[in-house]
């Protein structure tokens, strides 16, 4: 009997936030208003969503939801079933993506890609593309205008990617990128994106829109 060759198992991890007013897109309650942010945090992450779907209509991909605020039965009974959901915990950012990278590698994964739900622009095609250049890169990165990132991608555990990086500043992504070469992984990169998380960034939505 042929024996077919064994695909590497590949995880997908959402960072969001549960749409709450006051709590959520807090750059944006001068221009949107509480309710206004808290809505548009609401219909990003539904967007995001559905390009996972597409992109699990064609991937053997597992999903899991790393959420703030709210709680499990309230991410349930905004998307369902098929997701994992877990808290994201304490920390930084960079502690929290550490945390469920770890989770994920220790329950099988081989292939992990953490995003965010602030880049309309992210779609199915840049998804599949981002698991495709992880069977040939260490890391994966999906840079954002605003200097940081809005993907990561690793075949390993590899914390020090995560210290030392000035969170919420212009510098995220390249001083993801000095680290890197540092310790000489093989890095490619994506289509650079825009984010939204100020009021001059609305227009990157509208379109979407």
């Amino acid at each position: 009997m042929l024996k077919l060759q064994k695909s590497r198992k590949q995880h997908l991890i959402i960072f969001t936030r549960y749409p709450e007013a006051g709590k959520t897109k807090t750059r944006l309650i001068p221009a949107l208003g509480d309710i206004g942010a808290a809505n548009l945090q609401k219909q990003m992450t539904e967007h995001t969503i559905v390009q996972v779907n597409k992109l699990q209509q064609t991937s053997a991909i597992t999903v899991e939801v790393r959420f703030a605020g709210g709680n499990g039965e309230l991410m349930q009974n905004w998307f369902g079933l098929d997701f994992v959901y877990q808290t994201q915990g304490e920390g930084d950012l960079g502690e929290r993506m550490i945390r469920s990278l770890a989770n994920a590698f220790d329950n099988g994964a081989e292939d992990i890609i953490i995003i965010g739900t602030d880049c309309p622009g992210l779609n199915s095609q840049i998804l599949t593309t981002a698991f495709e250049q992880l069977q040939c890169f260490d890391l994966v990165l999906g840079p954002a205008l605003d200097g940081g990132y809005y993907l990561i991608g690793l075949r390993q555990l590899i914390p020090e990617l995560f210290s030392q990086i000035q969170w919420g500043t212009a510098r995220v992504f390249s001083q993801t990128v000095e680290i890197a070469q540092k310790i000489n992984l093989s890095l490619v990169y994506l289509t650079t994106l825009a984010d939204v998380d100020r009021p001059e960034d609305l227009p990157v939505w509208q379109q979407i829109g």
